[in-house]
């Protein structure tokens, strides 16, 4: 986007092809004389492939690809921050940077000179553009383009009445400018960056005169590019194991910022980039990107390890067999795991995830108790979901971590998150590459609308074990899972009567487990495992748990995943209405 002074018809309509899709957006924007403010978002603070016609390419940040490329020959670009004020921008051309000191001098001065107040600044600067446009020479009028950096602290998120006085004052001249007139037909574009949306005033960004743009996070095609020009010809296997194309498949997720310090590291120490390192590498990197608002793992174990659930074992690896074979249309958006406490509900979805052999996302609080800080944290975890893909995220205790339609008390926080990860659940460009796996005890405090078809879709309900072989068997896995050595001889016997969950019983494994480290053996004897079982007292909360176990019941979407007790319960004439009469009741009891 390179035009010179003039009216809108002076505009160039064309743009370089190398351009990326949200550049492009850009400049069709504003060749179509619509609008001259933008909002720059989410990834607004990695490096850019730039590709200049008889250059080689190269990369710049986000300000530098905007000031030499997009403004490259517009006479004038500024730059700001709060932290650095005001300065002419030209990148590395020193030639263009005196010519735009020297056009500016008589009608700006020095820009360092200038105040660094935002509030008096934007005046300088709406004065200086109420010049351009009343320029009659049209050789002496100036096309300027205005970067503003971290605009969030110029035009922050917030009702009015909290906006300080020198806020509200540079949202109504961001205001102004963007549905001026004579500015649209001029030369004269105004960006502003910041890595969250959620964080500009709303009134700026919805306003139909600005562009809000979202700058995603780099491609696979992106990430092998850069790999390549990293190694500028040579030889990229001194630097990696991986070759440029499994480093791109692998780093899914990392911005070629990350990607710059992996390989930079690798070049200056020496030590090649192998593949356990840089999983390790790229955990870290992500959770520091995300500001620890997830964990991200790789599951060891697989459905293998998982005791009875049958039916719901067979349907998820089918689906993984689906989402393996790259038959994504045909694989679910998301489940909903539902069942009394202990039952294994986020074992099993750590399983699935292992069976697919992809990474899996834990949400962790993402909630602020400053104003619209939660949902910037939540905007900052889907950008990067939606470039981990395919991924498996998990949501425990679902009901209570996702908000619902209301907005009581909380000036409307809960219904925003609900909003947003509502939209996202449902998006289905992204089905077979976000998989849903939302976690919960208690389904029917969760809003049907994240819970439909086209989201959640599959319900599995959790049961405790059914029978004595399968109470044997979650022994034995229980014991496998903390690397313990049981044989099936020294199992004790245990009746189906006791209601014991698979939490309960790798409670008792671990009791008796502390018998055999004390002695130094690696095994478990049968008389530790009766000693522990006989001193083991359950859970009294039987109410409660039946509530639970009812509404998992009540939820489940496939006959098959119901054990034959709960099943003839369902199937039989008014048995899920005696069920939800049940479930009604047993709720006015516990919360009465």
């Amino acid at each position: 986007m390179a035009p010179g002074p003039g009216e809108p018809e002076d505009k160039p309509a064309s743009l370089p092809a190398w351009f990326p899709p949200w550049a492009r957006e850009l400049g069709d924007l504003y060749f179509s004389g619509t609008t001259c403010l933008f909002v720059l978002h989410g990834n607004v603070h990695d490096l850019h492939r730039v590709e200049p016609e008889g250059e080689p390419a190269s990369y710049a940040s986000l300000p530098e690809l905007l000031a030499t490329q997009l403004l490259g020959s517009w006479d004038v670009v500024l730059r700001h921050d709060l932290g650095k004020g005001l300065r002419h921008e030209a990148g590395a051309d020193v030639e263009r940077l005196q010519e735009m000191v020297k056009g500016l001098a008589g009608r700006l001065g020095d820009p360092g000179a200038l105040p660094r107040e935002p509030e008096k600044l934007l005046l300088v600067l709406d004065r200086f553009i109420e010049g351009c446009l009343l320029e009659e020479d049209p050789a002496r009028r100036r096309s300027v383009g205005i970067i503003f950096d971290y605009a969030q602290y110029l035009v922050p998120a917030g009702d009015i009445d909290s906006l300080a006085r020198g806020q509200g004052a540079s949202l109504v001249r961001f205001l102004s400018w963007a549905q001026n007139p004579y500015i649209k037909r001029a030369n004269v574009a105004f960006v502003l960056v910041a890595d969250r949306v959620s964080e500009v005033n709303d009134r700026l960004v919805q306003n139909p005169h600005v562009a809000s743009i979202e700058v995603p996070m780099p491609g696979r095609d992106e990430r092998e590019a850069f790999a390549r020009a990293f190694a500028g010809g040579g030889d990229f296997s001194k630097l990696s194991e991986l070759p440029p194309g499994e480093l791109a498949d692998a780093s899914s997720g990392l911005t070629l910022v990350n990607l710059n310090v992996l390989l930079s590291q690798a070049k200056r120490s020496g030590r090649r980039v192998e593949p356990s390192r840089f999983r390790e590498l790229k955990k870290r990197m992500i959770e520091r990107q995300c500001r620890g608002l997830l964990e991200l793992f790789e599951p060891s174990h697989t459905l293998d390890l998982v005791v009875g659930q049958e039916a719901a074992k067979r349907r998820l690896r089918e689906d993984a067999e689906l989402l393996a074979r790259g038959r994504l249309e045909a694989a679910p958006m998301g489940y909903l795991l539902c069942g009394a406490v202990g039952t294994g509900k986020t074992f099993l979805a750590e399983c699935y995830a292992g069976s697919i052999g992809i990474p899996c996302v834990k949400l962790r609080n993402f909630r602020s108790k400053y104003v619209g800080e939660t949902e910037g944290n939540l905007e900052q975890v889907l950008t990067v979901l939606r470039s981990l893909g395919p991924v498996v995220v998990i949501i425990d205790e679902a009901d209570a971590a996702l908000g619902n339609r209301q907005a009581e008390g909380d000036s409307g926080t809960s219904s925003r998150v609900f909003s947003m990860i509502a939209s996202q659940m449902g998006d289905t460009r992204y089905r077979g590459k976000i998989i849903w796996m939302l976690l919960t005890c208690r389904p029917d405090l969760l809003p049907i609308d994240l819970k439909r078809q086209g989201r959640a879709e599959v319900h599995i309900p959790m049961f405790y074990p059914q029978d004595e072989a399968e109470i044997a068997s979650m022994f034995l896995s229980m014991a496998k899972k903390s690397k313990l050595k049981l044989s099936r001889e020294d199992l004790p016997a245990v009746k189906p009567d006791r209601r014991l969950s698979g939490a309960d019983i790798e409670s008792i494994v671990i009791t008796a487990r502390r018998k055999a480290v004390t002695e130094g053996r690696a095994e478990l004897r049968r008389g530790e495992l009766e000693e522990a079982l006989a001193g083991f007292i359950p859970s009294a909360q039987g109410l409660e748990k039946e509530l639970q176990e009812t509404a998992a019941v009540l939820e489940c979407t496939d006959l098959s995943f119901l054990p034959p007790e709960h099943r003839s319960k369902v199937t039989e004439p008014g048995g899920r209405s005696r069920l939800q009469e049940r479930l009604v009741a047993i709720r006015q009891i516990i919360e009465g």
